[in-house]
């Protein structure tokens, strides 16, 4: 990560008055059964929704670099009954946790953290398996009372543009209010890369 950032607890108030991890969820299409990996997934906020989601028959797997985070969402799974949750503490520019697995890769406002985030998402394009969405939920660039610093923020633009280039077809870009937007992209289908 190119910055310290602030820890959430998987069910802060502060940050439900942003937005709700379930209707993200929904808006990605994630559904029961699925494999739903969270790069960046801090101490669970949207991770342990997701398990709920999926259910016994589904998986989630988190990522991040902060190893007491990982552990508090461990904690978090357990304490919850939840055993579809496998977390890792490691850096997404050097992690592949499986590949070709995912249907959904979930980056919750840490695409701007990385060091290297053309790299995180290569990966990220690795781990989907071949119908798989990428969703990048992140803080829009312009100025506000709250967020992360202005000048590490990408702008839709930017981040499509990386997103693009790590070889997803962009699906849709949306602003969610009051603070951030969404891109959903897909993996390419064969066909369309011809």
């Amino acid at each position: 990560m190119a910055h310290g950032r602030r820890r959430f607890a998987y069910d802060d108030p502060e940050r439900r008055k942003f937005f709700d991890p379930a209707a993200i969820l929904a808006y990605a299409g994630l559904g029961s059964g699925m494999t739903f990996v969270d790069i960046g997934c801090g101490e669970g906020f949207f991770a342990i929704p997701a398990a709920r989601i999926v259910g016994e028959t589904g998986r989630v797997i988190a990522l991040d670099v902060d190893a007491e985070s990982v552990e508090r969402l461990r904690d978090t799974a357990v304490r919850l009954g939840l055993v579809n949750v496998s977390a890792f503490a490691a850096a997404a520019e050097e992690a592949i946790p499986c590949e070709g697995c995912a249907d959904i890769v979930f980056f919750g406002t840490v695409l701007h953290d990385f060091a290297d985030p053309a790299k995180v998402l290569r990966n990220a394009r690795s781990v989907l398996g071949p119908r798989g969405t990428l969703i990048d939920l992140d803080w829009r660039k312009e100025p506000m009372p709250i967020g992360p610093p202005f000048d590490i923020r990408f702008d839709e633009t930017t981040a499509s543009k990386l997103i693009r280039e790590a070889g997803f077809e962009l699906a849709a870009v949306a602003a969610w209010e009051p603070y951030h937007y969404i891109v959903k992209a897909s993996v390419p289908s064969p066909s369309s890369l011809f």
